[in-house]
């Protein structure tokens, strides 16, 4: 479960103003990093079936709000994109 540190320094790192919590780029963001602690908690219990659906659900959601971007906002989902993959989300 990502804490309340994590997701205000993700806020910070992915927000367009000062004042932004709920934009499709930090959605995407806590998103990645919710995938990325379900990943690593299911190496270790690979027969956590509930996990595992909780990921499916995510990651779909996270599809979602990257496809928006990608339709409505192009050039903020090349940014996004490029910096997930740097931090190692994507």
């Amino acid at each position: 479960m990502i804490n309340t540190a994590q997701k205000q320094e993700l806020i910070k790192k992915f927000a367009v103003n000062t004042t932004d919590t709920g934009s499709s780029e930090v959605q995407v963001a806590i998103f990645s990093e919710r995938i990325r602690q379900i990943n690593v908690h299911l190496g270790q219990f690979p027969k956590d079936h509930h996990s595992r659906r909780g990921l499916v659900c995510l990651v779909g959601k996270r599809r979602a709000f990257l496809k928006y971007l990608k339709l409505n906002k192009p050039e903020a989902h090349n940014k996004l994109v490029a910096s997930l993959k740097q931090v190692g989300y994507l």
